[in-house]
């Protein structure tokens, strides 16, 4: 490992050092994917890293390439503890809103995690339901914590891979691409071809019947 990634990873690694110094032995990291995308699901992992973990690579996941991402993903998945997703679809999200529909979802990522966490590091999120586990809120913790950035990373390639697999079934809007979220490309598809299942009705009702 270059000197300078690891530096960059001693650097990531500072908050979740000072909670291990604490006396905790399992950290989860969590962090979410898909808040603000047209369609598709808001995806959110947990994720509980060895103590000693330095994979290269790991980071906010916007900072990394999706080509290094699904590496990434494979790595950090083969050496954590433990690790959990929550998947909370478009029509939920149209139910109950975005901000709960992400809180649901974090829940659900604990709920499945095998090995119960001590402490949660959360990117943001407050006032949450972490099944009786003490979390902390770090704001851009995922750009700050190695614990979030490696859920970040599992966040996200989850959600790609889900929404490739929607590609597949609705091609005409470019899923694949921009991943539902609203690119000019994506909203013209909309304009064209109209709303799929999979659209996000809270997210897109400006969209149709707007004049060019």
């Amino acid at each position: 490992m270059k000197e300078k990634e690891l530096e960059r990873l001693t650097e990531i690694k500072k908050i979740d050092n000072s909670v291990y110094d604490e006396g905790y032995e399992y950290i989860c990291g969590i962090d979410e994917a898909g808040r603000g995308p047209l369609a598709g699901p808001v995806v959110v992992a947990a994720v509980i890293m060895p103590k000693d973990s330095m994979i290269e690579g790991v980071n906010d996941s916007k900072k990394v390439s999706e080509k290094k991402r699904e590496k990434l993903y494979d790595l950090i998945t083969e050496e954590a503890i433990a690790y959990g997703v929550g998947i909370v679809d478009q029509n939920e999200i149209d139910r109950i809103n975005i901000l709960n529909a992400t809180k649901a979802g974090l829940t659900e990522a604990v709920k499945s995690l095998k090995t119960k966490p001590d402490v949660i590091l959360v990117d943001a999120l407050t006032n949450i339901d972490t099944c009786g586990i003490q979390y902390r809120s770090i704001v851009k913790g995922d750009a700050k914590s190695y614990s979030i950035a490696a859920a970040s990373i599992i966040a996200k390639v989850t959600r790609d891979r889900i929404m490739r697999e929607w590609d597949k079934i609705y091609p005409q809007y470019g899923f694949e691409k921009h991943k539902g979220y609203g690119t000019a490309a994506h909203i013209a598809a909309i304009k064209e071809h109209g709303l799929s299942p999979l659209h996000r009705l809270s997210f897109v009702k400006n969209i149709i019947g707007e004049k060019d």
